[in-house]
């Protein structure tokens, strides 16, 4: 049975509580049943232990959002999947303090993330959680700000007054006893799209994080659309309005990785802007990050590298020569043939190929079945299938070229080259 999130959280706001998590070391899941009936022994209630071993757990998971600021905080599941990771949010408040905000709200806080990226700019902070037990959450996270204040109430209701600028983090999935569930209508979010567009018409200095899967044409016109990814993985939109956007700037793709920030930006409306020429798989294949391909920008990198796409529909570029860029993964095509089962598996054997990374895009197949299909035997040995076989590995892209479906053999380059 589910425990509700306000029985997790509860029994850590007592001293003994508290002085209970403080004590436990790093989370590991192959203690927590020994760890469970040693506290149990000494005498603590089934619900503490059982609260303290949960916070235990999130505190963990949550280091790779927080670093070492998650040993002081205060999670609920839900929470943390939503909850902005610290470096991202460190660049919204930086947004807000560039523009000369003193005082932000954030409406609908959580957790109180960004929040305590603004506080620690020396802003003033209003953070407003509707739920409860989040609030009691974010109240704890925020004790080291006293410019911070966090206000249990509904977003939608709190008087703005003497605030310039407004953060909005919108809760994007419902929570039930059988987990959390994502919500993709921005006017079914809390508080919903058309409350942040009334915000920005206030002329309030405006940003809110959306989920990176929103259409373009669900993005309000006279704002600046930032898609941001984070070693490879889309998290976000975030829209901004006013004295937060910037001049000339419709969207963007920011990338940050092991080797810092980068951004490609255009002026250019959604579905406008320069066009690249298509032309053969050759040279180096280049697959852009999401944040480009989310931003539409594909064209733009393509003609940065001096390449081509391979169908005008797809975003996979080529180009004669290794050019090093932050906004995509490069591959040296060693060889394309036409898309068979049947020849492939013959390569496969030909070449003694016993680990197999397969890619793909524009074309319906499942890289796990067609990889149980080629390797003897029908091994799923690949990448990330936490398999490591000995012998020879081969990277697959799988694309469509027109009406013609491709596979191309190639080597991964290494990062940072050339």
């Amino acid at each position: 049975m589910a425990h509700a999130p306000q029985d997790q959280i509860a029994p850590l706001l007592t001293p003994e509580g508290w002085e209970l998590l403080a004590s436990l070391g790093p989370y590991r899941d192959e203690d927590s049943f020994e760890l469970n009936s040693a506290l149990r022994k000494a005498g603590h209630p089934a619900g503490l232990v059982s609260a303290v071993l949960t916070q235990s757990r999130l505190r963990t998971k949550a280091e790779a959002k927080f670093g070492e600021f998650a040993r002081q905080m205060l999670f609920t599941q839900a929470g943390l999947e939503q909850a902005t990771r610290l470096n991202v949010a460190a660049r919204h408040a930086q947004r807000f303090a560039a523009a000369g905000i003193s005082h932000v709200a954030d409406l609908g806080c959580g957790l109180g993330a960004d929040s305590l990226a603004l506080a620690s700019l020396d802003l003033t902070v209003t953070a407003v959680e509707m739920d409860e037990t989040t609030a009691a959450c974010a109240t704890v996270n925020l004790i080291p700000f006293p410019n911070a204040t966090v206000v249990h109430a509904d977003a939608a209701a709190v008087p703005l007054e003497g605030v310039d600028g407004v953060w909005l983090d919108p809760a994007r999935r419902v929570t039930s006893t059988s987990g959390t569930k994502r919500i993709w209508d921005p006017e079914a979010f809390s508080p919903p799209l058309s409350f942040v567009e009334s915000l920005a018409a206030s002329g309030k200095a405006v940003g809110v994080k959306m989920g990176p899967g929103m259409p373009h044409e669900s993005v309000p016109a006279g704002c600046e659309a930032q898609w941001v990814s984070v070693a490879g993985d889309v998290t976000e939109v975030t829209l901004w309005f006013n004295a937060v956007s910037r001049p000339g700037v419709r969207r963007a793709a920011l990338v940050l990785g092991p080797e810092g920030a980068a951004e490609l930006t255009s002026g250019n409306e959604f579905g406008a802007g320069p066009t690249a020429p298509v032309g053969p798989v050759e040279g180096y294949l280049y697959e852009p990050d999401g944040a480009v391909i989310r931003a539409g920008l594909v064209a733009d990198v393509a003609l940065e590298l001096g390449g081509h796409l391979v169908d005008e529909h797809i975003a996979y570029i080529c180009a004669p020569e290794l050019v090093a860029t932050p906004f995509a993964r490069a591959y040296k095509v060693r060889e394309v043939m036409p898309y068979n089962v049947k020849a492939l598996k013959a390569w496969v054997k030909q070449e003694g190929i016993t680990v197999l990374d397969i890619k793909k895009r524009g074309t319906a197949v499942t890289p796990e079945e067609l990889r149980k299909q080629l390797l003897p035997g029908g091994k799923a040995g690949g990448k990330g299938s936490g398999k490591k076989a000995a012998g020879k590995a081969a990277t697959l892209v799988l694309t469509r070229i027109g009406e013609d479906r491709v596979a191309v053999v190639v080597e991964p380059v290494p990062t940072g080259m050339p």
